[in-house]
């Protein structure tokens, strides 16, 4: 008996994360929504600053499907509008000529630096609210 409400509390718990990430990715996706941009948009651009804050100039896409949830396809697609809307850049790997490379823009760069306030401060009133 004592083992089933242990696991019956595990599986709560694990809903409890799945709707708090479901509330947050939809007020990401609200707040974001102005700029032009959904919470995937935003997560790859802020994975691009971080390399370029860190002395790099861009990320191979693996690396960037790693830290992001997303398929191959809809990373591909992502990426894609990002390059379409002036944000990023794409260029092939010069040490592995299949991968490719993504890098932001100037523009996505000041974008990013507009909208990362935005999104911090959704982060710290939805997690403050987990507590």
């Amino acid at each position: 008996m004592a083992s089933n409400r242990a696991d019956q509390a595990l599986a709560e718990q694990w809903r409890e994360i799945l709707a708090l990430h479901a509330r947050t990715q939809c007020e990401l996706d609200r707040a974001l929504h102005g700029h032009g941009l959904c919470a995937s948009d935003f997560e790859v651009l802020d994975l691009l600053a971080e390399e370029a804050a860190d002395g790099g100039c861009a990320r191979r896409v693996q690396e960037i499907s790693e830290r992001v949830h997303l398929s191959q396809s809809a990373l591909s697609r992502l990426i894609g509008r990002l390059e379409k809307d002036g944000l990023v850049e794409r260029a092939m790997c010069a040490e592995d000529r299949r991968g490719v490379r993504v890098a932001l823009t100037a523009k996505g760069c000041a974008l990013h630096g507009e909208v990362r306030p935005v999104q911090r401060a959704v982060l710290t009133r939805m997690l403050a609210d987990a507590d």
